[in-house]
């Protein structure tokens, strides 16, 4: 421990290692721009922050290992050379030397061997599983991450949820010495829209969604009925006691914002003691104006912010409307934590060409084991369930399906055909030949949870050594040109340009 207490005379020195002066000042607070702590790592590691950092990351793993081994958990390394399979995001490919023209991939996560494993008969299955995914990068992604991977047989959706919920208690209690709230609160996929137009809610703070679209539907103000006419929707947010903080300029930021996450416009009220103000109030005088503010759960002195559109867009415009007026207010406290399950997801989405996807992926079971009508996929929901925390996703899990019949049937309504799914799935589906478990499991992403629970902005702030938003390592250079010989090793002759 560093006391001043003891003082040091020394008779002689010896010079280790001479050491030129630093790029930038070592200091917990320090100014020098991310680029530049990234290409010289070994030293922006040397600041306390992010040595304490690192040691509190180790603690929660260790944290984690011991709660598992526990729990009868048994430790599994999967391969990191294996083959390509959907999961999402694209795949990283590597060359094959004594196969040539043949590709392995790294693993986007160990998705189908975990399954396999319990086919196996291994039961209880759990590895902190380095994955990789070719994907646009963001504050909580990088190309490789780190994630706690989890299956279990014999189990439905309660027992994956409690074992994952007393593990993150226990992790977060020693690595970092957070206690959280439990049990976690469970909400379906669509009571989160509804409620905080997010399938990954910040629950720290109110600020919920209302639905008028009723009252939308009777209205004079064209927008709102317009909106209903079309086949969309109205809600609103109540934020309280703001009226007077909010002025018309501080709106049209708001209205700015909105506009981002496509929302045509962003209809306001002011409430006072006389009833509705604003760009709204002639619309909504008299009795109008009362329901309006009932239904709302509005008071005098708060502010009413609107969006009428189709559902999607009214949802993710208002859900990230209140992750903004949860920052402006000061109500996304970051030493606040709030984890929560949301469950009963679609078991497909419309892609951006309007055709059916996973909505997580095609190993997910269906509600019904039995499913042969794929006339409304839409309707169709999913075992699957997150763990979300301040409105971070942590992690994604369901209940798999494991039976032969039935995920031919999930294969062939994407578009996979059965000599594809043999090319690409037939090792699966031909261990589901010789019975499967019901089994399920979660993946828990490590750097995010470390992130939020140490307080820090970024994943790559809790990585030893991460990569850039162009998923480039600074430090080392890479990725890299190679020779000529080592891509005629691998029966490779590239098409990009000298030095691009």
């Amino acid at each position: 421990r560093i006391t001043g207490a003891i003082e040091v005379y020394a008779r002689s020195i010896e010079i280790l290692a001479a050491a030129e002066t630093p790029p930038f000042e070592v200091l917990d607070q320090v100014e020098a721009n991310e680029e530049l702590r990234m290409r010289y790592r070994y030293l922006d590691l040397r600041r306390r922050p992010m040595q304490r950092a690192l040691e509190q990351r180790a603690r929660f793993v260790t944290a984690v290992r011991n709660y598992l081994a526990g729990h009868d958990f048994i430790d599994v390394e999967t391969p990191v050379l294996t083959k390509s399979t959907p999961e999402g995001a694209r795949d990283y490919l590597v060359p094959s030397r004594v196969n040539p023209g043949q590709f392995y991939a790294l693993p986007q996560s160990p998705q189908l061997f975990k399954q396999l494993l319990m086919v196996a008969g291994m039961d209880r299955y759990y590895q902190i599983a380095r994955c990789f995914r070719d994907e646009d990068l963001r504050a909580d992604r990088q190309p490789e991450f780190t994630q706690i991977d989890i299956e279990m047989s014999f189990v439905e959706e309660k027992q994956v949820l409690d074992t994952v919920e007393g593990m993150v208690v226990h992790g977060l209690l020693e690595g970092f010495g957070i206690t959280v709230e439990t049990p976690f609160p469970r909400l379906t996929y669509a009571d989160a829209l509804r409620r905080y137009g997010s399938d990954k809610p910040d629950t720290r703070f109110g600020l919920e969604l209302v639905d008028i679209s009723e009252i939308a539907k009777r209205s004079a103000f064209g927008v709102f009925s317009g909106a209903i006419a079309a086949g969309g929707t109205v809600r609103g947010l109540c934020v309280p006691g703001q009226a007077d903080n909010y002025s018309r300029k501080a709106i049209d930021a708001l209205t700015k914002h909105v506009g981002e996450y496509g929302a045509k416009g962003l209809a306001w009220a002011k409430i006072t003691g006389e009833g509705v103000t604003g760009s709204i109030a002639k619309f909504f005088e008299g009795d109008a104006g009362a329901e309006l503010i009932s239904a709302m759960g509005a008071s005098p002195g708060d502010l009413l912010l609107f969006v009428a559109d189709q559902e999607p867009v009214v949802l993710r415009a208002l859900g990230e409307l209140r992750l903004r007026l949860g920052n402006e207010l000061g109500l996304r406290d970051p030493k606040v934590f709030r984890l929560c399950w949301v469950t009963n997801f679609p078991l497909f989405l419309r892609d951006d060409d309007g055709g059916w996807v996973s909505a997580n992926h095609p190993f997910t079971a269906p509600v019904d084991w039995n499913l042969e009508d794929f006339s409304d996929p839409g309707a169709i929901e999913a075992r699957a369930y997150d763990l979300t925390m301040n409105g971070w996703e942590l992690g994604s899990g369901s209940i798999r399906i494991h039976r032969r019949v039935l995920q031919e049937r999930v294969f062939s309504f994407l578009g996979i055909s059965p000599e594809e799914q043999q090319s690409r799935f037939g090792f699966l589906l031909d261990a589901f030949r010789f019975g499967a478990p019901p089994h399920g499991g979660i993946a828990i992403g490590v750097d995010r949870i470390v992130t939020l629970a140490s307080g820090m902005d970024s994943i790559r702030d809790v990585i030893a050594f991460p990569k850039t938003a162009r998923a480039t390592d600074l430090m080392c250079d890479a990725p890299s040109g190679v020779s000529a010989e080592q891509l005629a090793d691998l029966h490779i002759r590239s098409t990009a340009p000298a030095g691009g």
